[in-house]
């Protein structure tokens, strides 16, 4: 026997020689095929036959091709063919040819395809936005996507670099200096390291995000929303937005603080009319030129985001160019320092711009005006001082005279010698000083401390020795002054935004050759390197500058260069023009990335107002998102400062990272079976440290705009909870509410909940009509009103049939039951029941609910109306069932009657009674209700009045006060009376009614139809069964304990049990002879015997109780808004089930709204706190 080889080849077009990649064929089954062959056919080397499919045909192309279903194996120098079908001499496809091997599976291809189909979808992804529309609808009708250039970008162009870019910005060149000098090497280095670790942490948890699974266009805003939900998502995500937009307005700003101060001076609009206007003159430039580079960059993103692209790598270039100009600026600089002298007057730093005459002194000696002066002006390096050399004509009697400086104008408002100075002027003498001392001069030394200056003070070098005036300096002098406060926390702040950026690389996902490889490599080493960067810039800026230089935060001193631009080689303009380009390069991709993101946002459709964003160019340009990014970016343009714009961002910043590091947190923590990413370097510890560094730098920059931040993210977060679109991403937040669950759960399920944290956990029955209608709906709202949305709520039906057959029912039923829940505000779950039978759906119910701790302690059913014209005895016999099975399954039952007069949650009552009719003690529930429903606001403004029920040898005084005593300890406000029940005698009302009900009864039992007649009308009453069992929860056919009876009934052995409760046959025709004759002289026997019927006396009791109590309950409560009572047990022999009924509907005959109340047999209410 030949065995069979089974052989998985995958098999493309491209792999097939011969066959050009159009191939219609080929490219379309370009799945895994499955060869059989024999070996018997392998051993023989026979020619291939037609049958067998071995032609070869000619294609188009010229050359000779090989079918799809020959595969030709060359081994040991012999040609092996091994056919791919079976039998293929038909023609058949092989589509179909699948189809016959996986016939088992057939009937279910519709909703569970082929591996070879999922697969071949797999390979055609495209990276578009998880959930926009055209892609899904694009993958729904499976259209032909245009081929595109697969993506070949690897981790050095794709990630690093653009990591860089967006890392280095316009605090490393306009800020840290100044940061440094502030704050101190030591504090600087803090600073540095604290941000720095930040954004490593958040990017090893990036990482963990971005390599577990496909991340599309989106970036940060993708990885949170699908980690951590819609919501968390949402929010999130435009705060990630407004820090991308308000970090657009930096870098514009910073570009054109730069422009203004060292590029171009001469081109401000607003003159400073004197000293003090000198900041809103300032500012105002910034607005100005600010909103116009905002409205051409955004013209120029508008056009065409290719051309932002490439200029990115110019302006990265230019990046690179200044950083590397610093290092070697700083390497010169310990060999020859660049001449940048610093005035000193005493200890306090002179403005640069003053020294209009290049003189740092008081007066200087200069030739007589009379005689002729040579003036020789050498020609100065650019930044160097220029020195005036004096050579008077030589005479016999040369004179020289002292004059005073312009400095001396300055301080003596004159420039006469004997004029009145300032007391700091006349005490302290001028100095020059450094600059740029260089790096071997040691002068880390005194940059190793901070020096936190307040607005308005002046910038000191404490080494030098000064002699201090009475007043203090003003704003008239010429000092270098502090424009703002500064506190190392404003400087976090202010220094956040150099780090940030480190999302570009998880941006550009789609462009990636290997994204899961790149992002965490490129990521990791771009912050590495920038903290390298940053790090050593603090040391060498403190050891190659002078403090007051670096306090100087626009370069005052050094007379307005740019303070990094001093220690730049070969000259400052490098730094200055490449700062420039940097700055306008960030911008623009800040402008460029922030409308993609709110377009992903608006495309998800999570926040409806954000919809009309979504639209954008054909192109699938932005351009909605850009107008409203350019419309923010302007506000924060308007506020024209950087130092006040740098915090806004930072906590945007920092609330994106909390969540990218909590999304990380979470998912480890919880398991998630999904969470597998490939970069395995991470642990939820770093992920929790990260969170809490990004959570203190909040508070550590700015504690207000912290809590305006979350503020924002928590409105956000509310409104996509409350109006947002239902998504489901699979989130981590899902993952911990099913994670508290199950430890909630097993936490409740040590033992049974203690009687202070007893609440009514509820079982609500409903019934549905024929048209799956509820016919009680004012039942859930009585349970609404009971629950006042607190604890556990269980909406159950029955709907009748078999499960395989009616299961469209059961949704239809639980769309119906949920569409109710939400009409009448009652958060809880539904559970719809196909069953058989009614009781059995009930029983099952009533079982099964819940899961372990919780589970309903307490079943809400309606009281069967018109049972006693019911043809069907079942609708009442399965009310009374389900009172048995609540009591043997230890729960508590509500029965509210005439349901209907309740009222509805729009109907408070404004004055009336809950009055408590307390008989019996079952746990306390009699007591707790009431106060559950006046926690209601339809029940709030009832009074509770409690009434219970002495006999006569009760002291009715005592129990009146130990109720008032029992009720103050229960801390629940009621009136208390005690109703005294005399012993009388038996009247005869109580026998007439319970005669009636005997007689009724017995009338009953005696209609149903004998075993003969039930044989012959078996279909009808089938038929009659079905129609009832659509119509009423109850309806159902006789169960097999009252068929039994029947059985026993008729067809008895002569024993007196069949005497006693059989007396006659009531037939069709006796009945109607009865109608016809019931005068009496016609009565049949059996009917003549019913009449003779004596009350049982047990029965007698129990209508007797029914009646008086009756009585005494109308009389005190016929005015009360609802009434609560005990609703006494079912008899245990169920001969007794209709007289039950009647005893029932005796005791609340006369009351409008009635509450029947049983109790679980445990404790529901203490006095002990």
């Amino acid at each position: 026997m030949a065995s069979v080889r089974f052989t998985v080849t995958p098999t493309k077009a491209e792999d097939l020689p011969g066959l050009p990649d159009t191939s219609p064929e080929i490219s379309s089954r370009s799945g895994t095929h499955v060869r059989f062959g024999s070996r018997e056919s392998v051993s023989r080397s026979e020619p291939p036959s037609d049958a067998s499919g071995g032609v070869t045909t000619a294609a188009g192309g010229g050359g000779t091709e090989t079918p799809d279903h020959v595969n030709m194996e060359q081994g040991d120098g012999n040609s092996k063919i091994a056919s791919v079908y079976i039998n293929n001499s038909h023609g058949v496809d092989d589509d179909d040819f699948y189809d016959r091997n996986l016939a088992l599976f057939e009937e279910e291809m519709d909703t569970r395809p082929k591996v070879s189909s999922l697969l071949s979808r797999l390979a055609n992804y495209t990276n578009l936005t998880q959930g926009a529309k055209e892609h899904e609808e694009a993958e729904s009708i499976g259209e032909k996507k245009k081929a595109s250039k697969s993506p070949q970008m690897g981790t050095f162009m794709g990630v690093y670099l653009p990591c860089l870019q967006n890392i280095f910005g316009v605090i490393l060149f306009l800020r840290l200096t100044w940061v440094v000098g502030t704050a101190g090497v030591l504090q600087g280095l803090c600073i540095v390291f604290i941000c720095c670790c930040c954004t490593l942490l958040t990017a090893i948890s990036m990482s963990a995000i971005a390599t577990n699974g496909v991340v599309p266009a989106g970036g940060s805003y993708f990885m949170i929303s699908r980690s951590l939900g819609p919501e968390f998502g949402g929010a999130v995500g435009l705060c990630f937005y407004l820090g991308t937009t308000f970090a657009g307005a930096m870098y514009i700003l910073g570009a054109i603080e730069i422009l203004l101060m060292y590029i171009a001076p001469d081109a401000a609009i607003f003159a400073a009319k004197g000293l003090e206007g000198e900041g809103a003159a300032m500012l105002n430039n910034m607005r100005v030129y600010g909103s116009v580079c905002l409205l051409l960059m955004s013209l120029l993103v508008f056009v065409g985001v290719k051309y932002v692209n490439k200029l990115a790598s110019v302006f990265l270039a230019c990046v690179i160019v200044s950083i590397v100009s610093i290092y070697v600026g700083a390497l010169v600089s310990a060999f020859k320092p660049p001449n940048f002298p610093v005035c000193m007057l005493g200890n306090r730093t002179m403005n640069g711009h003053d020294l209009v005459d290049n003189q740092c002194a008081k007066t200087v000696l200069l030739p007589d005006e009379r005689e002729d002066v040579n003036v020789t002006l050498p020609i100065a390096e650019p930044n160097t001082t220029i020195l005036l050399t004096f050579e008077p004509t030589p005479t016999p009697t040369s004179t020289v005279t002292e004059k005073t400086t312009y400095l001396w104008s300055r301080f003596c408002q004159s420039t006469e010698l004997n004029a009145t100075c300032d007391d700091y002027f006349s005490t302290n003498n001028f100095s020059r000083i450094k600059g740029i001392p260089g790096l071997a001069s040691g002068i880390i030394a005194d940059n190793l401390w901070s020096s936190y200056l307040s607005k308005g003070d002046v910038v000191e070098k404490s080494s030098l020795s000064s002699s201090r005036g009475v007043q203090s300096a003003s704003t008239q002098q010429p000092y270098v002054f502090a424009d703002i406060t500064t506190s190392f926390t404003l400087l976090v702040g202010i220094f956040f935004p150099s780090v940030t950026g480190i999302m570009a690389g998880s941006n550009r996902s789609g462009d990636l050759k290997d994204a899961q490889r790149s992002i965490p490599i490129g990521t990791i080493l771009a912050i590495l390197t920038t903290s390298v960067v940053y790090l050593s810039s603090v040391l060498l800026f403190g050891a190659c500058i002078e403090g007051v230089v670096l306090r100087d935060k626009f370069g005052d001193s050094v007379k307005g260069n740019l303070v990094v631009g001093t220690l730049a080689w070969p000259t400052p303009w490098v730094i200055v023009v490449g700062s420039f380009f940097s700055t306008c390069g960030a911008g623009l991709q800040s402008l460029t990335g922030a409308p993609r993101l709110l377009q992903a946002i608006a495309k998800d459709n999570i926040i409806p107002f954000l919809r009309v964003f979504g639209q954008g160019k054909a192109n699938g340009e932005p351009t909605w998102a850009l107008l409203l990014t350019a419309l923010i970016a302007e506000l924060g343009i308007l506020i024209a400062s950087l130092d006040l714009v740098a915090p806004i961002l930072t906590m945007f910043f920092l609330m994106c990272y909390l969540f990218v590091n909590l999304a990380c947190a979470l998912q480890t923590l919880l398991r998630t079976p999904n969470w597998r990413p490939r970069f395995s370097y991470y642990h939820w510890t770093l992920s929790f440290l990260g969170m809490t560094i990004c959570l203190a730098l909040m508070f550590i920059s700015s504690w207000y705009y912290a809590i305006i931040a979350m503020v924002i993210a928590g409105m956000i977060y509310k409104y996509i909870e409350y109006h947002g679109a239902e998504k489901e991403w699979g989130d981590g937040i899902r993952g911990l509410s099913l994670s508290a669950a199950r430890y909630a759960l097993l936490r409740l399920e040590e033992g049974p909940p203690h009687t202070k944290n007893w609440r009514p956990q509820l079982l609500v029955l409903l019934k549905l009509d024929e048209d799956a209608h509820v016919k009680s709906p004012r039942l859930l709202t009585f349970a609404s009103q009971l629950k006042a949305g607190k604890g556990l709520t269980i909406v159950g039906t029955v709907v009748p049939g078999n499960f395989l057959q009616s299961y469209g029912e059961a949704l239809a039923a639980e769309q119906t039951l949920k569409h109710l829940m939400d009409k009448e505000r009652v958060k809880g779950f539904c559970q719809c029941i196909v069953a058989q039978k009614a009781r059995e759906g009930i029983s099952h119910m009533i079982q099964s609910s819940g899961l372990g701790g919780m589970k309903p302690n307490t079943v809400v059913m309606g009281w069967p109306h018109a049972w006693r014209q019911s043809e069907d005895p079942q609708s009442w016999k399965t009310f009374i069932h389900t009172v048995r099975v609540t009591t043997a399954a230890h729960l508590a039952l509500l029965v509210p009657k005439n349901i209907s007069l309740f009222p509805s949650n729009s109907e408070p009552c404004t004055d009336g009674y809950i009055d408590v009719w307390w008989i019996v003690h079952d746990g306390g529930m009699l007591m707790l209700l009431p106060f559950l429903l006046r926690q209601h606001k339809v029940w709030r403004k009832c009074g509770m009045r409690i009434f219970t029920v002495a006999q006569m040898e009760d002291n009715s005084i005592q129990m009146k006060k130990d109720l008032a005593t029992f009720l103050y300890h229960l801390r629940i406000e009621a009136e208390v009376e005690v109703v005294e029940m005399h012993d009388s005698d038996i009247s005869a009302y109580t026998y007439e009614r319970t005669l009636m009900m005997e007689q009724r009864s017995q009338m009953l039992r005696q209609m149903r139809l004998s075993k003969s007649d039930r044989e012959r009308e078996a279909q009808l009453v089938k038929d009659r069964n079905s129609m009832l069992r659509l119509t009423s929860i109850g309806s159902d056919e006789e169960d097999d304990t009252d068929a039994g009876e029947r059985d026993r009934a008729v067809t008895g052995d002569g024993s007196s049990e069949r005497h006693r409760r059989v007396q006659m046959t009531w037939t069709k025709e006796k009945t109607s002879q009865y109608r016809a004759t019931h005068s009496g002289c016609s009565t049949p026997e059996g009917f003549r015997d019913m009449l003779s019927i004596r009350p049982d006396h047990s029965n007698v009791r129990r209508m007797h109780t029914a009646v008086k109590l009756n009585e005494v309950i109308v009389n005190k409560s016929h005015d009360a808004r609802v009434v609560l009572l005990n609703m006494p047990g079912p008899p245990r022999n169920p001969d007794g089930d209709e007289n039950y009924m009647e005893f029932l509907e005796v005791l609340t005959e006369g009351l409008e709204r009635v509450l029947l109340v049983r109790g679980g047999g445990s404790e529901v209410i203490t006095i002990y706190s």
